[in-house]
């Protein structure tokens, strides 16, 4: 797996107009029920793994791939036995 620096990935969301890059951790199992955010986010999984379930479809995110979320959309998160670490860029702002 061939993953950018964290400064790499941080450089790279602020220069999209996102406003906050920050280290997620997730326990093993964890599970976190459907809720939303006021803020878009871009991330990068850099270990471990996860399930995102988004309108009723749920996807498995391993380690070494991304995903993005609109502001305010309802999802759901179930992590791996492992747990996981994502890297995050929010953007807070609308757009």
């Amino acid at each position: 797996m061939n993953l950018p620096t964290f400064e790499a990935f941080k450089s790279s969301a602020l220069a999209e107009g996102f406003d906050e890059v920050l280290v997620r951790e997730w326990a093993p199992g964890q599970v976190v029920a459907t809720h939303t955010h006021p803020f878009a986010v871009k991330a990068l999984v850099v270990s471990g793994e996860f399930a995102l379930t988004c309108d009723g479809h749920t996807r498995r995110i391993v380690a070494g791939k991304g995903f993005e979320l609109a502001r305010d959309v309802p999802h759901a998160e179930h992590y791996g036995p492992q747990g996981a670490t994502y890297w995050a860029a929010r953007r807070h702002a609308p757009g």
